[in-house]
């Protein structure tokens, strides 16, 4: 009797374009290491509230990987990759993670917070150590970071949605379940990144989003309140359908930060933003602030999630932040 090909668990960052590239270039990379069939499933974590978190689901299967995502002391775990500056959790997680690598002879937990995106991480350490050939998906990796590093001309750039890649990119972080990482992973691997953009199933999901987005611009033009050199927007009246991350700096291009909170279907998520367009300097890491309520992020960008019960909280904390961040 043939022994089944061994069951791989890839939970990886879910509603997000870095997070779904960063499962396929793992998927590529693991396949060649390993050297045969591989059976593959995708877990979409997120940090809202009542999101899923890969811990529980790692015990069932032979091989496992969390990818864009904070770190966990689970026995099981055996691959990590992640590039954010709150990827640990606690000092006891950041210990455990030290002392793998002390223990290991064949490393497979890599962090860098130094690299823009977990994309970018993996496709350098695939290259670099393993000495894997990705030129066939640099379109794929140089999409992932530049989304995930906002390296865009300006934010109307990155607010433009005529650019079919970043059709796709709105799709995924609409629909980024589980099932939709499932379906992408082997596209994104076997097909141009234009073409899986264009097909039918994609544009069809994307059609209702664009006059979301619309929707949503005109939400927050209306509801903004600037504060200096910052931008306050609170969106708890509704429920938001999409959030597009670069709309304030587009609409305010001199405001140096924005403080949005939004009312989501799994709770109320506050997110803090850096305009990189606005000529000021970045003078505080936005990550730090976030970590202290709970949430995380990047130096640049960070967000916090609540409870939809805790709307009023969420509320004082954006506040507070905005207030921070006038200084």
């Amino acid at each position: 009797m043939v022994a089944p090909s061994p069951k791989v668990l890839v939970a990886t960052h879910g509603h997000c374009f870095d997070g779904l590239v960063s499962a396929a270039l793992f998927t590529h990379m693991l396949t060649k290491l390993e050297g045969g069939p591989l059976r593959f499933n995708y877990l979409a974590c997120g940090y809202g509230h009542a999101q899923r978190r890969p811990d529980s689901a790692l015990s069932g299967a032979d091989i496992t990987a969390i990818l864009d995502y904070r770190y966990s002391a689970s026995r099981h775990l055996t691959w990590f990759f992640d590039h954010h500056p709150t990827a640990f959790e606690s000092a006891a997680a950041r210990q455990d993670y030290e002392d793998r690598l002390d223990a290991s002879t064949e490393r497979r937990m890599f962090y860098d917070p130094s690299v823009g995106s977990c994309s970018r991480l993996i496709a350098e350490t695939a290259t670099a150590r393993f000495g894997l050939d990705l030129d066939d998906l640099k379109p794929v990796i140089e999409w992932a970071d530049r989304v995930d590093t906002a390296s865009f001309e300006s934010a109307e750039q990155a607010v433009d949605r005529t650019s079919p890649v970043m059709q796709l990119v709105s799709v995924v972080e609409h629909y980024g379940d589980d099932r939709l990482i499932k379906r992408l992973v082997p596209r994104l691997l076997g097909e141009p990144l234009v073409e899986v953009a264009l097909s039918p199933d994609i544009q069809r999901l994307y059609t209702p989003i664009a006059s979301r987005h619309r929707d949503f611009q005109a939400r927050v033009k209306q509801r903004a309140e600037r504060r200096g050199r910052v931008v306050l927007v609170d969106l708890t009246d509704k429920p938001l359908e999409v959030i597009g991350k670069f709309v304030t700096y587009a609409l305010y291009p001199d405001s140096t930060y924005s403080v949005v909170v939004g009312l989501l279907k799994t709770g109320v998520k506050i997110s803090v933003g850096y305009n990189p367009w606005s000529g000021r300097r970045l003078d505080t890491d936005i990550s730090k602030i976030c970590a202290r309520f709970g949430g995380g992020g990047h130096p640049v960008v960070g967000g916090i999630a609540f409870a939809s019960k805790d709307i009023e909280r969420a509320r004082a904390v954006a506040r507070e932040i905005a207030e921070e961040l006038e200084e």
